[in-house]
């Protein structure tokens, strides 16, 4: 099974950080963010992943070349500009392949154990969920007590950024047009198509230079 990593925006709300460093390569622990999902995703028995590139995804390129220092094969998919979420994963499915693939958002950072043999059976998303963070308190969706995932009820969780895709999930998307993944699921949701799971370990949204410090402290052993 592979993985695909996003990881090619402005990373906007990162600045002044990243005015002169990509997001992905911004350090936390002492390794930048990217490395510690290719260091999860490899333990976990992943090992050849597509990374999508666009705002000086040559420093990113450059940083991580092929993947063999890490024991993996890395395939990169270059955006002139960024495609957005769903725009970056169209552009990226003839390297992923036609089977389901995990996605993993480059500005988080989370502990979860990605399955390598995971299945979808009939469903077209798995999303891993977590509580609401302070800075989300609404959620993104919601989780039925029987692991279907739709748009509105109660309780709502937050999308962590990780999940296991099908390619079919993306028919009719354009290749070369900016789009986001939320409108997607939203209609896979109203097919009953989407599943997911509540995940209580280790997950941060990477956003800000606040929370880029927060990580750090904590994988410093400082706090």
């Amino acid at each position: 099974m592979k993985a695909m990593i996003l990881a090619a925006g402005f990373g906007t709300r990162m600045r002044p950080l990243t005015d002169t460093c990509p997001k992905p390569l911004l350090l936390a622990g002492g390794k930048p963010l990217i490395v510690h999902h290719l260091e999860r995703l490899k333990a976990c028995g992943i090992d050849e992943v597509v990374i999508n590139v666009s705002y000086r995804g040559e420093q990113i390129m450059d940083a991580l070349g092929t993947g063999k220092a890490f024991g993996m094969t890395l395939h990169w998919s270059v955006e002139p500009t960024p495609l957005e979420t769903a725009g970056g994963i169209i552009k990226a499915l003839p390297m992923l392949g036609e089977a389901p693939f995990w996605l993993v958002n480059g500005d988080v950072y989370c502990t979860y154990p990605i399955d390598p043999s995971a299945t979808l059976d009939s469903a077209l998303a798995h999303l891993v969920m977590v509580d609401n963070p302070d800075h989300h308190p609404h959620g993104d969706f919601h989780l039925t007590e029987t692991g279907d995932v739709f748009k509105h009820g109660q309780p709502m969780l937050t999308y962590s950024g990780i999940a296991l895709l099908s390619p079919a999930l993306f028919n009719g998307g354009q290749c070369d047009q900016p789009s986001r993944l939320a409108p997607y699921l939203v209609n896979a949701m109203a097919a009953g198509r989407v599943r997911g799971e509540r995940f209580d370990g280790d997950w941060l949204d990477v956003g800000t230079p606040e929370r880029l410090a927060e990580l750090d402290a904590r994988l410093s052993g400082i706090q």
